[in-house]
Parts: C-alpha cells; sequence; structure tokens
C-alpha cells in the first residue's frame, strides 16, 4: 500500500490545498443564495445540451474510428470513460475507453489508444484557441496568452509527429525490431502492439477522414460553448459570451493539473478564480463550478451508468481488468 501512495499523494494534496483556498475566500450562504436565486430554466436546456454535448463528442470519435464500431457502443463507452475518469484515479477513464470498446467491436485496444491521444491533443488546440480569442477582453489576465501560444505550439509539433509516425509506420517497426533483437518476447509483444498502434495514427493521412473528424469536434465544442454560456446567465444575468470562451479555457488548463479523480478542486478553484477575475463575486462563481461539476457526474454517470449495467459491469470491475492490464 505504501508503495501506491506517492502515485497519488501529490494530486490529493494539491486538491485539498484549493478546496481550503476555495473555503477560506468564499461566503458559503452567499453561495446558497445564489444558487436559490439562479435561473432553473437555462439551466435545464444546460442540462440537456450536455447530453446533446455527449453525442456530438461520441461521433468524433467514431469518426476517428473508421465507423468500425456502432454509434450507441461509442456513445456509451464514451460515457463510461467520463465516469472513470470522474471516480477512478490517474485518468484511467482514456485507457478503460479503448478496452471497453475493443470489447464490443473489432477494433483492437492499441489501434483505439492512438484515436484518443489525437482527440485529446485537438482537445488541447482548441482550447488554445478559445482563450486566446478571450483574453483581449479580460481585464487582470495579462500574460495568459503565453500559456496559450504554448499550447498551440505543442499541439501542432504534436500532430506533426503523429503525422510523421503514421507516414513514415514502415521505418519506426524496423527500427523497433532492430533495437530489440535481442529481447525476442518484447518483440513479439511490441511489433504487433505498434502495428496496431500505428494503423490507429493512420487516420491523420486520411484527409477527408481527418477534416469530419474535426467538424464533429468543432460543433461538439459550440455546443459546450452554449451550454457553459446558459449556465453562466443562470447566475450572472448580465454574463457577456467571451466570459464562457476564459472561463472553459481555465476550466480546461485546471483540469489538466494533477488532482483527485474528476479535477476535485482544481477544475472548479479554475472556474472560480477566471470568473471572480471576471465579476468580482467569488461566491456565485462557486455556484457555477460547482454547477458545471454537478452536471459532469449527472453526464457521466447517466450515459455511463447505463454503458456498464448494459454490459453487467461496474465501476470496481472495470477498475480490475484495467490494473491487470497494466501488468
Amino acid at each position: 500500500m505504501m508503495k501506491k501512495i506517492p502515485r497519488w499523494l501529490p494530486g490529493a494534496l494539491i486538491s485539498l490545498a484549493l478546496i481550503a483556498v476555495i473555503l477560506y475566500f468564499v461566503d458559503l450562504r452567499e453561495m446558497a443564495d445564489a444558487i436559490r436565486k439562479a435561473n432553473y430554466g437555462l439551466l435545464a436546456v444546460s442540462l440537456a445540451l450536455s447530453i446533446v454535448w455527449m453525442a456530438l463528442r461520441a461521433k468524433a470519435w467514431q469518426t476517428l474510428l473508421r465507423d468500425r464500431p456502432s454509434f450507441i457502443d461509442t456513445f456509451f463507452t464514451e460515457g463510461e470513460g467520463y465516469l472513470l475518469n470522474a471516480f477512478l484515479p490517474f485518468r484511467l477513464g482514456e485507457l478503460g475507453r479503448a478496452f471497453l470498446i475493443s470489447r464490443k467491436s473489432d477494433v483492437q485496444f492499441s489501434e483505439a489508444l492512438p484515436t484518443i491521444v489525437i482527440e485529446r491533443v485537438v482537445d488541447l488546440g482548441i482550447t488554445a484557441a478559445i482563450l486566446l480569442a478571450s483574453l483581449p477582453f479580460v481585464v487582470g489576465a495579462q500574460g495568459s496568452e503565453r500559456i496559450g501560444y504554448i499550447v498551440g505550439g505543442a499541439v501542432v509539433l504534436g500532430l506533426a509527429l503523429m503525422y510523421l509516425l503514421a507516414r513514415n509506420n514502415r521505418w519506426a517497426l524496423d527500427l523497433f525490431h532492430k533495437l530489440s533483437a535481442r529481447w525476442p518476447s518484447l518483440q513479439r509483444f511490441g511489433g504487433g502492439f505498434l502495428e496496431s498502434f500505428f494503423d490507429g495514427l493512420g487516420v491523420l493521412t486520411d484527409g477527408w477522414l481527418f477534416l469530419r473528424f474535426l467538424f464533429w469536434m468543432l460543433l461538439d465544442w459550440a455546443v459546450a460553448v452554449a451550454a457553459y454560456y446558459l449556465i453562466l446567465r443562470a447566475y450572472f444575468p448580465d454574463a457577456q459570451f467571451i466570459w464562457t470562451f476564459f472561463a472553459l479555457g481555465a476550466v480546461a488548463f485546471g483540469g489538466a493539473i494533477p488532482a483527485l479523480p474528476g479535477g476535485v478542486g482544481t477544475a472548479d478553484g479554475a472556474i472560480t478564480a477566471a470568473l471572480t477575475l471576471l465579476t468580482g463575486n467569488e461566491s456565485t462563481a462557486l455556484a457555477v463550478a460547482l454547477t458545471v461539476r454537478l452536471y459532469n457526474y449527472v453526464n457521466s454517470g447517466l450515459i455511463g451508468g447505463i454503458g456498464l449495467a448494459r454490459e453487467g459491469e461496474t465501476l470496481g470491475g472495470v477498475y480490475r481488468e484495467l490494473m491487470a492490464l497494466k501488468r
């Protein structure tokens, strides 16, 4: 047990520290009052849009998988992945998605993994773009544009490297076989894994397929922006549309910081800090952050929970299978 502590302890400490900071600065009575006075009509529409968001996200992933799994299987697997990320450590939802979709289709685990990497890299690129678009309208966010440019540059570089690997996969495989010649078991396992992995990366060399994927991703992000804007308007009736970009960019980067499962503390702190910078009202900002968290749990719990039930699985069961897979 002691060997496992260092792996999750840093994230837990960061989460607990941020929660303590939030509770120190926020008036909980004012936060509760903000929740009571919220526009629940707008919140209901936003909740419905979050289901649409998940469906579009599943369609984007199905496109990367060359439509080999059915949409229904992809949709529920997407939800299962977000559910795993919400409650299990080390972002196991990404591995879990690849593992679960491989059991429902002819897509191999190692083929599905690179499609998830591509999806996340594109997510980072879009996040950097919307954050940069919002900065000229946000007072006090000077210097943040540097983060956006760094992330955007890293995204372009990452996609370029993956494209080169996909185009030159035979060279990479030959190099691996040459370097692993002294370890036959590694060569057999690693060679098969890499071949499937490069098959998954191959979507980057199919221009039309990648454009279709980008279409679904951009539509998905448009729905996310609309859903977030409605939540902001529910609590801040005078909220400007551009605030949504800044809040979304902040929560995306905040969620990338090591933390407890689901980005507890980090994602909430990012939204609260971003909206406090925009409005000066940290208590209502926290109400927004908690609403976003509740929606994430409801969304992933509903779709992911139904998906697990359809397969006779549980969170604990999938966790044990993933741990066995890692070994």
